[in-house]
């Protein structure tokens, strides 16, 4: 076979994305992800007072705002060892939430199956029903979608004033807190949304959908009235019938740095402070191993960035720009490592690593897959939904207690903290060094960044990369097997992504 280079051009994610693959025939022998735009968001905050990051890296992303504002507060809290109340913590917590599930939902509905409606898959079965629930603009599903996520962030404009880039979270607490009438607009704001996901996405009670914990329990759930019809019946029924069960592989690593907070736990010295627990899942044996924040380390060897040797912890890192065109480098994107281990995180790391028991079944069942990434973050929002209400009802026994303890003026003078939080696409970490009142250095690691990145010093394929090695095209001309893989994940390149590159480019996308 002739081997050649394929420049694919996708579309309808949060910026724009290309990847360039070598095929032997049809089938892909090799891939690059590329992104060719240096931000520099870490080198800006450089010289800044600490607090500086609380309102610049919300703006790192017109999506997430929340959980980068969330995990710089925390960054700094660690930094000072600050306690934080309560009231706080579950504030936060219900706002990162709501942008979750705004995220998630759209992403499904408006991202995801719109490829289901592409002309090769005119002669399945279920295209009809498809297209009447998922047409871009026009199906059942999207405008009901529609309505329900514009309501849902509605929650963190309560709180902050306004949404996206609000900037409502200080170390020590948030600015305001909670009042009776915030708890009666919450409650119904979470009420419409359960409403929602009840009657469009599963077609069941939240109880009944939650507590499916089997393969088979969950199949012939499945094939009952309403659900077969629901959102999540359609997508699921016909994203098998497609085979995106068995496509999409990539790492066998999960990682969940953790979801939410503990409000009863979230002070110093920090330990068991999330909800659920982070961890790191092996897909191969299902062992959970507790999650070590000092084994992350950054790669540059294929990105453009002054050289170093193997790989950095954030704290010992650097982002120096260092382009070398016409080299084996081919990225601005670092390559994140957790020890030696090429990782996912996303929905689906989430589930197993909190031990939902449909999730690990699944994955038992079949290993990773592109289907069942996409079916995870629709069964996330139920989680979060069902969290959401109990965080309303514990934080209506919270009025009246404080919502900020406010640091010492020389608090954030000098040392380092990090912080976490599980954004809509994944695990998010900040990390910062203070001297006598100045950053002296600020790493971000997004989501995007551990599942799109490139090789590393050792030749390790990121994972987006490890997901469609292998994978055979039906018509390279057309290849929509790989806007399905690389869709599934939620891709955040939320500046415009072009190639340099060589070889026959096709843009895929609608």
């Amino acid at each position: 076979m002739t081997r050649t280079t394929l420049n694919i051009d996708l579309n309808r994610v949060e910026g724009d994305l290309e990847f360039q693959v070598d095929l032997d025939g049809k089938r892909i022998v090799d891939a690059r992800c590329v992104g060719t735009l240096f931000r520099g968001f870490e080198q800006l905050l450089i010289g800044r007072a600490p607090k500086d990051g609380l309102v610049i890296t919300p703006r790192v992303c017109g999506i997430c705002g929340t959980a980068h504002l969330y995990t710089a507060a925390l960054a700094l809290e660690r930094l000072a060892q600050l306690p934080v109340p309560p009231h706080a913590t579950l504030v936060r917590n219900l706002c990162l939430m709501a942008e979750n599930v705004q995220s998630d939902l759209r992403q499904s509905f408006l991202f995801f199956t719109p490829d289901f409606v592409h002309p090769r898959y005119a002669g399945q079965p279920l295209f009809a029903d498809i297209d009447a629930a998922f047409a871009p603009l026009k199906g059942r599903v999207v405008r009901a979608t529609l309505a329900a996520t514009r309501k849902v962030v509605e929650l963190v404009a309560i709180f902050g004033g306004q949404w996206p880039h609000s900037s409502y979270m200080l170390p020590g607490g948030i600015t305001r807190g909670a009042s009776a009438r915030d708890l009666i607009d919450c409650n119904d704001i979470v009420d419409q949304a359960i409403d929602y996901y009840e009657t469009e996405v599963i077609g069941d009670s939240l109880d009944n959908w939650l507590a499916l914990d089997s393969v088979d329990g969950f199949f012939a759930w499945l094939d009952a009235a309403p659900h077969a019809a629901s959102a999540i019946g359609l997508l699921t029924r016909f994203a098998r019938a497609i085979g995106l069960h068995k496509i999409g592989i990539g790492a066998h690593h999960f990682l969940n740095a953790g979801a939410w907070h503990d409000p009863q736990h979230w002070q110093p010295p920090y330990e068991t402070a999330t909800l659920p627990g982070a961890g790191i899942y092996h897909a191969d044996t299902g062992q959970l191993d507790a999650f070590d924040p000092a084994l992350i380390n950054e790669h540059v060897r294929h990105a453009w960035y002054r050289p170093y040797p193997g790989g950095l912890h954030p704290y010992l890192g650097e982002t120096v720009p260092d382009y070398q065109p016409d080299t084996d480098r081919y990225t601005w994107a670092k390559a994140p490592r957790y020890g030696e281990l090429v990782v996912e995180t996303g929905p689906l790391a989430e589930l197993l690593t909190g031990g939902d028991a449909l999730i690990v079944a699944l994955l038992a069942h079949e290993g990773p897959n592109t289907w069942l990434r996409q079916f995870a973050r629709l069964r996330r929002c139920g989680h979060a939904l069902r969290r959401m209400k109990q965080h309303l009802a514990d934080l209506a026994g919270q009025l009246g207690t404080p919502h900020y303890l406010p640091p010492s003026a020389d608090a954030f003078d000098n040392g380092e903290g990090y912080g976490f939080v599980q954004a809509a696409r994944g695990s998010l970490g900040h990390w910062i060094q203070v001297k006598d009142g100045r950053i002296s250095r600020y790493q971000i690691v997004t989501p995007t960044a551990w599942n799109a990145s490139p090789k590393d010093s050792a030749g390790r394929h990121g994972h987006w990369e490890q997901s469609v090695i292998g994978l055979e095209l039906a018509d390279p001309a057309d290849p929509i097997e790989v806007g399905h893989i690389v869709r599934a994940h939620d891709p955040c390149l939320v500046c415009t992504v072009h190639f340099v590159g060589r070889g026959e480019k096709h843009r895929y996308g609608v």
